[in-house]
């Protein structure tokens, strides 16, 4: 407990924060996997497998993190994934989110069912920020969107592709988030939850009017509860969406398009031949089918396949600086956060998150200065201990 009176340092200081600010129902949502969590474990386990390999006597003393990402310069090889119900973690945290990774120069990724909607984002933004889409079994939808999305500024849409349908995970069917149970035996469960978070009631509940999904309000304009939206959402997934469909988005959309979900060099291919820009190597955090491989061991492959082609990213199990190191020497252009953003915001807001990724540039830069690298091109795949 002593601990957590103190500055937080790590990711993981962020989680224990985030974990005694949220609602149990919240904080698990965001937290946990499907199934038994096998692969949400072994995505963070896996990256530290890959040993780094210290150099000395280099002249080091002068550090570039920063590194072209789709044609634009970042500071540092990092972009901040999309988190669906972000704003119920922390007041209009999508917003909020948009301006640090503005400060911070890094590209951020707004989820579809976020809470803040993408004219919010843009009215807070500084740049154009990326979009995340679902392609929906109601195309008009998805046409709205994505000009709603292309009137923000937004010149990036991640396409994400593997929620044919959605993965089991039994912490939100415990906690009643998903299952059988019924909205108001759900209700009266979450206040006794809620009266002990009165921070959160205050700061979410009452003033970041987390009931409305900001980018589907208009589509089901007759939703009152977190539950309307959801149930709407989960019918909205589309299980017949083939690679054809890329073709038709194009139709309309002139902008990049980044294919996330992607764990085999086949479907790597298949993204690379319908005409995306780049791919995320990504288990959806392990969320949706338990029992994958992690992300950090599918990566080698997928770069393999396509890396000359278009980019590559890779997200799910990044916890710090020193992953996005080993990503960069495994081949992938950046690496994303999902969890390691949303644990900070809800933990502390803005000045918090703004300390993590401070922190991913600090331990980035360290890293970096400790295996002999002076620029983000120069992470390879010496950087890692040989396999044994």
């Amino acid at each position: 407990m002593g601990t957590l009176r103190l500055a937080p340092a790590s990711t993981g200081d962020y989680r224990r924060l985030a974990e005694r600010r949220l609602p149990r129902f919240l904080f698990d949502y965001i937290d946990g996997g499907a199934y038994d969590e096998v692969t949400l474990a072994s995505n963070v386990r896996d990256f530290r497998a890959f040993e780094l390999r210290q150099r000395v006597m280099r002249d080091v003393s002068s550090i570039d993190t920063s590194v072209e990402i789709l044609g634009e310069r970042w500071s540092m090889p990092l972009a901040i994934s999309p988190v669906g119900l972000a704003g119920m973690m922390r007041r209009r945290a999508e917003a909020q989110a948009v301006q640090v990774a503005d400060a911070v120069g890094i590209p951020f990724c707004l989820s579809t069912v976020g809470i803040c909607s993408v004219e919010e984002v843009a009215a807070a933004a500084a740049r154009p920020f990326w979009f995340q889409l679902y392609m929906m079994r109601d195309r008009g939808h998805v046409r709205d969107l994505v000009g709603r999305a292309a009137a923000a500024g937004c010149r990036t849409l991640v396409l994400t592709v593997d929620l044919a349908v959605v993965g089991a995970r039994y912490r939100d069917v415990r906690n009643g988030l998903s299952g059988g149970t019924t909205f108001w035996s759900r209700l009266r469960g979450r206040w006794v939850e809620i009266a002990r978070h009165p921070r959160w009631l205050w700061d979410v509940g009452m003033r970041g009017r987390p009931h409305v999904f900001g980018n589907l309000t208009p589509y089901v304009p007759e939703a009152s509860t977190p539950e309307d939206f959801r149930g709407w959402v989960d019918s909205q997934f589309d299980p017949s969406v083939t690679w054809a469909d890329i073709a038709w988005l194009r139709s309309f959309w002139d902008g990049r398009i980044i294919v996330k979900g992607v764990l085999t060099p086949e479907d790597a291919i298949s993204a690379a031949d319908a005409g995306a820009d780049a791919v995320i190597v990504s288990n959806h955090g392990g969320r949706q089918l338990d029992g994958v491989p992690s992300t950090i061991r599918a990566l080698p492959r997928i770069v393999d396949a396509v890396g000359k082609r278009l980019e590559v990213f890779v997200d799910s199990g990044v916890r710090n600086g020193q992953d996005v190191a080993r990503a960069r020497a495994l081949g992938a252009k950046a690496a994303m956060i999902g969890r390691a953003w949303i644990w900070a915001m809800a933990a502390r807001g803005s000045p918090g998150l703004q300390a993590l990724l401070e922190t991913f540039r600090s331990e980035l830069a360290t890293t970096m200065q400790l295996t002999g690298c002076t620029r983000v091109e120069q992470i390879g795949p010496d950087v890692l201990e040989a396999a044994e």
